[in-house]
């Protein structure tokens, strides 16, 4: 592990005791966090992206904003549902984003994770799935989309047009050099894992795999992240590609923090979701010393060059901006973390 950030799940809506979160309160709060991250040096902030549910829906507008307040941190997502999303206009947003950033944006998009209503992707106009979770859609999608960043033109120019006129293709604009290596799929099992390293692009590996085999939830990331850097390998693919792991880890150096957390070191282990078995994660929650000790032995995070630590946004800015501090201070170091005002981290050799 090379550096760390954290992933939110950007929840909003009643606290209890009669308060509120707002939408509005959720984004400030998240550009708020940003802001205090990039100057602990932790290398990135990621939002999960869910529609019809109180969460980040529209993740652009935020990252940009955050991209105008912050100077070193990386911002991204974790994931885009590819199933919602019109391709060309996302390769637009995407590639303004990452030119308002200088090249700090880490899109993590796949076919998205179980929804809280029925094929909502159909209520945004993407009919004609095959597929009873619509995986052929963001596959269609994201083909597009990667055509799109690469450059190659789309539309052909109108000779008759008063802007310009021409003849022959053109290209989405703008264009953001390098975008295409700040692309991440978000993959649920090893088959998924290789799929991503053929194609040429990033990993991200969640808390859970949708995948059970008996193994221990790390050895079968581990298992994953080594199958996604062969399949990268054998595609011939250029340089050396990035991998993320997320986790819950939460350092217990108050008592505030032991009394949120100090009984919920969860084992993992194997259970159901999206129609199938699945493996999970466990959660980390101890005193700092023991934490580093317990990560030391996690072969994911081993294998991986980003942690991304997933919060409790509900908690506030204060909170999560103390959690990741006792991070940065007491655990990280000994992992082998590198902050923000280093040189940028590269994806680990293959």
């Amino acid at each position: 592990m090379q550096r760390f950030g954290t992933l939110s799940f950007g929840h909003y809506g009643p606290l209890g005791g009669g308060r509120v979160l707002t939408a509005g309160d959720s984004m400030h709060q998240a550009i708020d966090l940003a802001q205090g991250m990039d100057e602990l040096g932790a290398n990135g902030i990621y939002f999960r992206v869910h529609h019809f549910a109180r969460q980040q829906s529209s993740p652009m507008p935020l990252l940009a904003a955050i991209a105008a307040r912050t100077s070193r941190i990386e911002m991204g997502t974790g994931v885009i549902d590819m199933r919602y999303e019109n391709p060309l206009y996302l390769a637009e947003e995407a590639a303004a984003v990452d030119l308002i950033s200088d090249g700090r944006l880490a899109l993590g998009v796949s076919r998205g994770s179980p929804e809280s209503v029925v094929r909502g992707y159909e209520v945004f106009g993407y009919t004609g799935s095959g597929d009873p979770r619509g995986a052929d859609i963001a596959r269609d999608h994201f083909e597009l989309f990667l055509r799109a960043i690469d450059g190659e033109p789309l539309a052909q120019r109108d000779p008759q047009s008063p802007f310009g006129g021409g003849t022959g293709g053109q290209q989405i604009e703008p264009q953001s050099p390098g975008l295409r290596s700040r692309v991440w799929w978000g993959a649920g099992t090893r088959q998924t894992a290789e799929w991503a390293g053929r194609t040429g692009v990033n990993l991200m590996s969640s808390t859970l795999l949708t995948e059970a085999t008996g193994e221990a939830f790390d050895l079968l990331q581990a298992e994953q992240i080594d199958a996604f850097r062969a399949a990268w390998r054998d595609a011939g693919h250029p340089g050396t590609p990035r991998v993320s792991v997320s986790r819950s880890v939460f350092p217990i150096t108050t008592s505030e923090d032991a009394m949120y957390f100090g009984r919920s070191q969860e084992e993992g282990g194997i259970g159901y979701i999206d129609g199938g078995r699945a493996t999970f994660g466990k959660t980390y929650a101890a005193e700092p010393d023991v934490l580093v000790e317990q990560l030391l032995q996690d072969a994911a995070i081993a294998s991986a060059d980003t942690l991304m630590l997933t919060i409790p946004s509900q908690l506030g800015v204060a909170f999560n901006l103390r959690v990741v501090e006792s991070f940065a201070k007491y655990v990280a170091p000994s992992l082998g973390w590198k902050p923000n005002w280093e040189a940028p981290v590269q994806g680990d050799a293959i």
